[in-house]
């Protein structure tokens, strides 16, 4: 017998607020921690690269705030998760809350990642390739600004699609979303990936776009595939349950 009171309206934008706050708290946090190494950080992030310059006064101070901020997010992920996840455990019932203590580690592995897979593999090839089209006459140089809004939104932004395949899985196991509509609706699928890889990807060029399309496609399939699997098992569960 369900007898759990649902939240309101107005409830459900306190409660947003109040993660908001949290998670903007944390990465302050972690923002001013990161910036006490915020040396070290950048010369990590700019090895693909070799060196970048800058060309204004405050350039540098900016950019390593900009960097410091970066790197407070990726360092504030597991609570940003847990804040998210938490919000919309508000949403449903005690029973479907037990699924939470299974998404939340496996959603905080996916988006570290994503990260990583674009740090160690994408970025470096993606960074090459751009470079590539420098010639004796044209030499690149690239500003700390432009090269750490550039790798910061990259690498976010594959740990951000990385939650894909989680997604996918917790609407099939709520049972809100059937596996039949995103196996008849694949072409349409592929279309919002394509078009997700081209506003997540901070650069306009069509190689970026198309090595974060790629993993992105794949992680799709594989989503589908697993939500199959768990969705029969999910139906099996129901069916022995009426018996």
């Amino acid at each position: 017998m369900e007898n759990e009171k649902r939240m309101s309206f107005i409830e459900h934008l306190e409660e947003l607020r109040t993660r908001i706050i949290k998670c903007l708290i944390t990465v302050f946090v972690f923002s001013c921690i990161s910036y006490l190494f915020i040396k070290q950080i950048l010369g990590y992030i700019i090895k693909p690269i070799g060196k970048v310059i800058f060309i204004s006064p405050q350039e540098a101070f900016f950019s390593y705030l900009v960097l410091a901020v970066f790197a407070g997010v990726f360092f504030s992920s597991p609570i940003i998760i847990f804040q998210v996840w938490r919000f919309i455990s508000a949403g449903l019932l005690k029973k479907e809350r037990k699924y939470l203590l299974i998404y939340i580690p496996i959603s905080f592995f996916l988006f570290v990642s994503g990260v990583a897979f674009a740090f160690f593999v994408i970025f470096p090839t993606c960074i090459r390739f751009l470079l590539s089209f420098g010639t004796d006459f044209l030499q690149p140089m690239i500003t700390i600004s432009r090269y750490i809004s550039f790798a910061g939104m990259f690498l976010l932004s594959f740990g951000v699609v990385f939650q894909l395949p989680i997604v996918i899985l917790f609407l099939t196991q709520m049972g809100w979303v059937s596996t039949l509509v995103f196996r008849r609706n694949r072409k349409y699928a592929i279309l919002i990936m394509v078009v997700i890889s081209a506003i997540m990807t901070p650069s306009p060029d069509v190689f970026s776009q198309i090595l974060m399309a790629v993993p992105l496609l794949l992680l799709l399939e594989i989503s589908i595939w697993l939500a199959v699997l768990l969705e029969r098992r999910r139906l099996k569960k129901e069916i022995k349950s009426k018996k």
